[in-house]
């Protein structure tokens, strides 16, 4: 922790870099607003490298024994989704490896299932997935229906040429109108690019908003919080400074690092950071000021984290809270720079799309600010200015 600044400077510009100098001065607050942002940008996209799952572990419960089960068993063994490490014609063992984690699902090929199929008489191969793990489920799932497609689409063909179709006629009978579908905005439909770059605005938020709160945390908890309007305008201009720069690192490099989408409209995203960093950090001179304790403000910050994440919109639909939730959200910065990020980084929105976001947030950021100056400075007026911090 700094030692104590000399009394508080008549010009703005240098109370500006005094302001600098305090702050980057707390080795506490510069961790949390330097430190932890660099980290979290390496630390948690690394969870998610892989983007998509692949060759998730299945078997295959094959009850029936004709040609046409062996080529489903070999088409299932042929996707990249799924990596078929157990056949076998007990469904007992297959859902023994289930539970004991072995596999994460299988499918159960029925006995006398090529004589439906002759029959023309429908056809049914249960399929089950470990619901546990949503993702993996869904490979499980995707995997074991793409093979089963693939040889289903093959008899119907077969059945219509046999009718006295040609190939080709067979095959734009069956499919008439051939579908093809592609993610725009997340090309590998990795579960990475989804939640990375919704939470990298919260880490934003929260790292600021733990750093500022320290900060203006400590000034109360040691009675050196009153000062002049000057001196409180350059302290929160100087927690902003560090808030653009580190919403900079994360729109500019770790996006394109860790190769998310990116850069839909970046004009746009530098007005989103220009209202969204005051916003946090006016809040954080209010929590601050609030709690009049250095420790206590991490600990309210972070156990936070999980709820903003929750009612933020990206991980579960808003309209599935509670009417009070939907309301109360808008009070946290993050659910309109979420909302508004996502729009214009990874969906190329106009601004105007996003204006009703940034208008939530500016309003934040100006409440805040005026509630931190009616707090620090307007409210002891009457008192000696107090120095910057210790």
């Amino acid at each position: 922790m700094a030692d104590l600044q000399p009394p508080a400077p008549s010009r703005f510009g240098t109370a500006f870099l005094q302001a600098l100098r305090t702050l980057f001065g707390d080795v506490g607050a510069v961790m949390l607003l330097v430190g932890a942002p660099i980290l979290y940008s390496f630390f948690y996209p690394w969870f998610y490298t892989q983007e998509a799952v692949q060759r998730v572990p299945v078997a295959v419960v094959q009850q029936e024994h004709s040609n046409l089960a062996r080529q489903m068993l070999r088409f299932a063994q042929a996707s990249p989704r799924i990596d078929v490490i157990l056949v076998t014609g007990d469904e007992g063992q297959a859902r023994a490896a289930l539970l004991k984690g072995e596999i994460m699902g299988y499918a159960l090929l029925p006995a006398g299932l090529k004589r439906q199929v002759v029959r023309s008489q429908e056809a049914v191969i249960p399929v089950y997935a470990n619901g546990a793990y949503p993702l993996v489920a869904k490979q499980v799932q995707y995997g074991f229906a793409e093979a089963v497609g693939t040889v289903s689409a093959g008899i119907e063909i077969k059945r219509l040429m046999a009718g006295g179709q040609s190939s080709l006629q067979a095959q734009a009978s069956r499919s008439p109108v051939n579908l093809q579908q592609q993610a725009l905005f997340n090309p590998t439909e990795g579960y990475g690019s989804f939640v990375v770059a919704a939470v990298a605005v919260l880490i934003l938020q929260q790292t600021l908003l733990m750093g500022g709160a320290l900060l203006f945390g400590t000034l109360r908890e040691q009675g050196l919080a009153q000062a002049p309007a000057r001196i409180w305008l350059a302290r929160l201009l100087a927690l902003c400074c560090v808030g653009w720069t580190s919403g900079l690192y994360y729109f500019g490099w770790v996006f394109v690092m860790h190769d998310y989408p990116r850069g839909g409209n970046p004009g746009a995203a530098l007005a989103l950071l220009a209202v969204f960093i005051p916003a946090v950090a006016g809040l954080s001179a209010l929590l601050g000021w609030w709690l009049a304790n250095r420790e206590r403000a991490m600990q309210v910050v972070l156990f936070t984290s999980i709820p903003l994440a929750f009612v933020g919109g990206f991980s579960w639909p808003s309209e599935a809270l509670p009417a009070l939730l939907q309301d109360l959200r808008w009070l946290s910065p993050s659910t309109a720079a979420i909302q508004a990020s996502l729009r214009l980084n990874q969906l190329g929105a106009p601004l105007q799309a996003v204006l009703p976001h940034l208008l939530v947030l500016l309003v934040l950021a100006l409440i805040s600010w005026l509630g931190a100056l009616w707090l620090g400075a307007w409210r002891g007026r009457g008192s000696r200015p107090a120095p910057l911090a210790r």
